[in-house]
């Protein structure tokens, strides 16, 4: 019988094995593999997705990596400024959309409209 097993290297220094669908990671720079070899692999700092078992590996694979780290980093960082908070159950300021804080003197009902704004929004429409 034969056995076909298909594998797929990434430049992210992953190999995914179709047939046991297990992923095996090894360097980005030298290919060292971290099972068969028993090196722990660090990830780039930056980007935090490219593995190397050591500086001067990284240091050596900079000048390959350095355009595709640099808009990682940055979808990281947006990622990171730009989310949401996260809602509450008497969900949220309809001036500024953010969470109504849960405090029963911290919002107050507009009488105009019957809607409940935070303490901010109702001091500033003063």
């Amino acid at each position: 019988a034969v056995i076909l097993v298909f594998i797929s290297i990434t430049m992210s220094g992953v190999v995914e094995n179709s047939d046991q669908n297990n992923i095996m990671m090894y360097c980005a720079a030298c290919g060292v593999t971290a099972e068969v070899d028993d090196i722990k692999l660090q990830k780039c700092t930056a980007c935090k997705s490219v593995p190397y078992c050591s500086i001067k590996c990284q240091q050596e694979h900079l000048p390959e990596h350095e355009e595709t780290c640099k808009k990682r980093a940055a979808e990281l960082r947006d990622e990171i400024l730009f989310k949401q908070p996260e809602s509450n159950h008497l969900g949220d300021c309809p001036i500024c959309f953010l969470p109504l804080p849960i405090g029963p003197k911290k919002s107050t009902l507009m009488e105009c409209c019957s809607t409940i704004v935070c303490g901010g929004c109702c001091h500033a429409n003063l």
